[in-house]
């Protein structure tokens, strides 16, 4: 299915590993040209080796997002060198933990800026290319901020934030035409979640005992499904008339009965 995206340029945060490298592919297999935005970990290294030998048509900007300017300046060397932006999804962020007990509200608000405030100030700063190119933004959200999950209440307020934002945007942006959804992943192997799962006493009971609990196909999501969803999103040319919408790609988890399991 061709969406529509080629030569289109898409901003990703969180580009280089996990869902967001997983989106980054999906965007480049569409014909468009990507520009991570992230740190420089060992897994975005080698994502960015990867693409530098295939020359894929994707660009890299270092920026610590917790840091409001170094989005500003991420937008700004995307504005010099390509001129346009077609969409953004913003994606970087992790669970951190912060829960109400053990947690206080100094590492609360660290956490907000780690997984939220650079949401908006990367949707800030690249709306006026939006607005030149009619795009679209598609918030990464998660599960966590429908079903709540325990001990990390720093990272369910910024994920239900999130899904806020995704509606007060679509509203606010009605009149340029910028659609503005969220999508929803649950239960993910991303490098992040393995490494979780290897920190657990046994990592294969662990995993099984989670997997049983997904209805459809009693497996984890992959990061290619949640790209799929992401890049349709991404494109007027298939889902023109989408916006506003909060799209769970979890294979039953949220929303089933756990007796389906």
């Amino acid at each position: 299915m061709d969406l529509g995206l080629r030569d289109r340029v898409i901003l990703v945060t969180g580009g280089g590993a996990g869902i967001g490298e997983a989106v980054t592919r999906a965007c480049l297999a569409e014909g468009a040209t990507v520009v991570v935005i992230s740190r420089r970990s060992q897994n975005v290294q080698n994502f960015l080796a990867e693409m530098a030998a295939t020359n894929a048509a994707c660009d890299f900007f270092e920026a610590d997002l917790e840091d409001p300017e170094a989005c500003r300046a991420a937008v700004e060397s995307v504005a010099a060198r390509h001129r346009r932006i077609d969409g953004l999804v913003n994606n970087a962020g992790a669970n951190d933990g912060i829960g109400l007990e053990g947690g206080d509200p100094g590492r609360f608000l660290t956490s907000l800026k780690r997984n939220l405030v650079h949401y908006y100030a990367m949707a800030h700063y690249a709306l006026p290319l939006l607005k030149e190119s009619r795009g679209s933004i598609v918030n990464i959200s998660s599960k966590v901020a429908l079903t709540g999950q325990g001990g990390t209440s720093a990272y369910a307020a910024a994920k239900g934030a999130q899904l806020a934002l995704t509606r007060e945007w679509a509203a606010e942006l009605l009149p340029f035409g910028i659609r503005v959804n969220s999508v929803l992943p649950a239960e993910v192997m991303t490098p992040l979640y393995r490494r979780w799962l290897d920190s657990t006493d046994d990592p294969e009971t662990t995993l099984r005992h989670i997997t049983d609990r997904i209805p459809l196909g009693r497996r984890m999501t992959e990061g290619a499904e949640i790209a799929a969803m992401t890049v349709f999103l991404l494109s007027s040319a298939k889902s023109g008339h989408t916006t506003a919408q909060h799209m769970v790609v979890d294979g039953g988890y949220t929303h089933l009965d756990r007796s389906l399991t």
